[in-house]
């Protein structure tokens, strides 16, 4: 009698051990799940012809999600754990790595949604600049004075990190043909309306060997934004200052590299028209 309990007291202990590992209780499911599977497949292989793909793969999938759950269902408490340990461990990282996740991040967007090309002029936040390359990390400029559509000959290195906070301003156009403001301001002594059609026939002829040009590239600018702009003949608005002084405002669609010299030649012929009249002004 005593040996019987004997061994029955061994049988419950070792039973209660295996329950106790979980590693040996998911080995047995893992196995006698999978031996009941391969009989259950191959009963359809014998018995069915219709439909044989659909149930074999109905049957696979059932078994794959009933071990999943009963898997999970005795790991829970350490995958619980594990879960947490991951996710302080990530929040570790992405604290220490913040600044390169937000770099590549701006990176993906520059390939999703392609606002500029390699060579295009672009304006990040408060920089311009001609695009040199772009990787993971940064975005390379070619820095450039917006004013006088000429380059530094600096050279700007931008996070891509500030693609996502900043607006990203297209200005491929102004890379070959620019609208050009300038503005001269002068005191109220002369009426420049007097010699406003001398100054629009300096400004035309100045534009004449690349109007049709600037025509056809005005057109194309439009249809490319579906906006209309100002152009390509030469603008010339005349107003007062807060002061009283008297502005003249140029817009002139033109070369970019040909911006300046116009510019200077405009001013020339306005001061020499404006000084002209200011001397026909003077009592004799």
């Amino acid at each position: 009698m005593t040996t019987w309990t004997n061994i029955s007291a061994d049988i419950i202990d070792f039973y209660q051990l295996v329950l106790d590992n979980k590693l040996i209780v998911t080995l047995i499911l893992l196995s006698f799940f999978f031996l009941i599977k391969r009989l259950v497949l191959k009963m359809i292989k014998r018995k069915s012809r219709q439909e044989r793909r659909l149930k074999i793969n109905m049957v696979n999938n059932i078994f794959t999600l009933a071990l999943i759950l009963i898997v999970f269902n005795i790991w829970s408490d350490e995958i619980q754990k594990f879960a947490f340990s991951i996710a302080a461990f990530v929040v570790a990282i992405v604290l220490a790595t913040r600044e390169f996740i937000q770099c590549f991040i701006g990176f993906i967007y520059v390939l999703s949604n392609r606002p500029f090309r390699i060579g295009d002029w672009v304006q990040v936040g408060n920089y311009y600049g001609e695009v040199h390359s772009n990787d993971w990390a940064k975005l390379t400029l070619l820095e450039v004075n917006i004013d006088e559509y000429q380059y530094t000959g600096k050279t700007l290195y931008l996070p891509n990190s500030q693609l996502i906070t900043h607006t990203i301003k297209n200005l491929n156009f102004l890379k070959r043909y620019a609208m050009h403001h300038f503005t001269i301001v002068r005191d109220a002594s002369v009426n420049p309306f007097e010699f406003l059609d001398e100054l629009n026939e300096k400004a035309t002829l100045y534009c004449n060997d690349f109007n049709e040009v600037a025509i056809r590239y005005n057109q194309l600018i439009e249809s490319r934004l579906d906006v209309n702009i100002a152009g390509p003949e030469p603008h010339i608005q005349i107003a007062t200052s807060n002061l009283g002084d008297t502005q003249v405002f140029f817009t002139i669609f033109c070369p970019t590299d040909r911006a300046l010299e116009i510019e200077q030649k405009l001013t020339a012929d306005f001061m020499a028209l404006w000084f002209k009249k200011k001397e026909q002004m003077k009592p004799e």
